[in-house]
């Protein structure tokens, strides 16, 4: 399966059809994607960090740092792919990433178990479990709303302004997985170092469990109803972009993310040029 790096309009194309949630990471730094025989793309992950990149790797492996390591944000396949066309992509953009960057010692992701996912992918990859957390959300009809979006209505709502937005509070699991790029002896001096236990002993179906909050108190429930993710900044610039359907250069790539994350410089991960597949030099957020 050839892999190259594309640009990320053409990757939300395909993110905005397929993905049951639009809302891109801020911190995107590479788009791999896979073309069809038309030439069109029907495969697409991103990696870049999640909102706490050095808090993320620091817990879990001291000694790295966040030029170490990247979290995979975005998986999208196009619906008419056979079975195990996920793994077989994933696999094929770790094998090709790994050419171009051995500083990269390994992958992180995590399987949203709150949306009923134990990460059946990863392990068809074989990548390392190492357990999970509880993590909470807000639903409102049947779309999931980020605990740190709460912020845009002044915090999290306590259980009666709950009832008068009309939302309902979930706990799910979260579970964690890593791939490692590095040598084999490396991996072996990091599992030794990590604060968790990483293992092959993957969760299933029966490990999943949800909470709903109800009337103060935090019960066992079915999961939760869910259609998309409620965006109150709704990532505008990419969607309201998508919606009119320009042409990809009509679309500056300045224009990719409100804060910038993407756009670095000129020649490099900005414009997703090749040449972003050699390391670039730039600060990443804490």
């Amino acid at each position: 399966m050839k892999i190259e790096l594309i640009d990320i309009k053409e990757g939300y194309r395909l993110i905005h059809k397929f993905h049951y949630s639009k809302v891109l990471p801020k911190l995107t730094k590479y788009v791999l994607g896979h073309r069809n025989d038309n030439g069109d793309i029907d495969a697409v992950m991103t990696l870049g960090w999640g909102v706490r990149p050095k808090h993320t790797i620091k817990k879990l492996f001291p000694r790295l740092s966040t030029e170490d390591y990247l979290e995979i944000g975005k998986l999208c396949l196009d619906d008419k792919l056979p079975r195990n066309s996920e793994s077989q992509f994933i696999s094929s953009c770790l094998k090709e990433f790994k050419k171009y960057h051995p500083e990269i010692a390994l992958i992180f992701t995590w399987a949203d178990g709150m949306l009923g996912k134990p990460g059946f992918v990863y392990q068809a990859c074989n990548f390392l479990y190492g357990g999970f957390i509880w993590t909470d959300s807000y639903f409102f009809n049947g779309e999931k709303i980020h605990p740190r979006a709460t912020g845009k209505i002044g915090g999290r709502p306590n259980n009666e302004l709950l009832k008068e937005l009309g939302w309902e509070h979930y706990r799910g699991k979260q579970f964690r997985y890593c791939y490692f790029l590095c040598s084999h002896k490396e991996q072996k001096q990091l599992l030794k170092e990590s604060t968790v236990i990483w293992s092959t002993n993957y969760p299933k179906m029966s490990d999943l469990c949800w909470k709903k909050y109800v009337d103060g108190k935090w019960i066992i429930s079915n999961p939760p109803e869910y259609n998309g993710s409620l965006k109150f900044n709704n990532s505008s610039k990419i969607y309201n972009w998508y919606k009119n359907n320009p042409t990809l250069s009509e679309f500056d790539a300045d224009e990719v993310s409100r804060e910038k994350h993407l756009v670095t410089n000129k020649d490099g991960v900005g414009q997703f040029h090749p040449s972003a597949l050699v390391r670039q030099n730039n600060n990443v957020r804490t």
